[in-house]
């Protein structure tokens, strides 16, 4: 029944790839404004907000097509929880871009680096799991995709109090408080991949 559904109607299955491939093509911009900075900061936070805003072209094309979509391949709910989740890893990258030029802040951590580095890890293998929608019977490494991103979830957590351990034992509160606010979104984005990869499970298990 549910290959029927998908044979008849994959509209939002194209609309699920080009948002995870929109989100892959986020993270390592945000590694090249990383591995770069502070050189043409703001014509690559431009780039990272460029692709932010296609984003949420297809996020609102997405929900447009669901207003008007009558029957759907999946669940109504579970197609706009996936189509925002999507959307938030994006917003995510593109305000710890937009704080570090607006900060004006000298020189990237290491940390910050190897965030950028998890959320292109995370954003590929994501950009993976999506496709499996379409082929659900016929995925088996689907399950290893889920397992790699709570792994790389872990890694993020990690990361983050590393960093913020980090930033308390240095001596400067201004340096800290404009950090703690880019590692913040720099860590819940890899929050929203796992989040991501949890809609994509359970749909899975609900039609497999």
């Amino acid at each position: 029944m549910f290959s029927l559904l998908i044979n008849k109607d994959k509209g939002f299955f194209d609309m699920f790839e080009k948002s995870a491939s929109n989100a892959a093509a986020g993270a390592k911009a945000l590694v090249d404004l990383m591995d770069s900075y502070p050189a043409a900061l703001a014509e690559k936070v431009k780039v990272i907000k460029d692709i932010e805003h296609q984003g949420d072209l297809i996020t609102h094309q997405t929900i447009e097509m669901l207003n008007k979509t009558f029957v759907t391949p999946i669940d109504r709910e579970d197609i706009h929880e996936l189509t925002t989740k999507l959307d938030d890893i994006l917003d995510l990258m593109d305000g710890a871009s937009g704080r570090l030029a607006i900060y004006k802040i000298g020189a990237v951590t290491p940390e910050a680096k190897s965030f950028a580095g998890l959320l292109v890890r995370a954003t590929d293998i994501i950009a993976q799991a999506v496709a499996c929608l379409r082929r659900l019977n016929n995925c088996k490494e689907v399950n290893g995709y889920f397992v790699e991103i709570h792994t790389i979830e872990n890694e993020g957590d990690q990361l983050f109090r590393r960093a913020m351990v980090n930033l308390f034992a240095g001596r400067d509160p201004i340096n800290l408080i404009k950090w703690k606010e880019v590692y913040y979104d720099l860590e819940t984005a890899t929050d929203r991949c796992e989040d991501v990869a949890n809609a994509i499970e359970g749909i899975i298990m609900k039609y497999a």
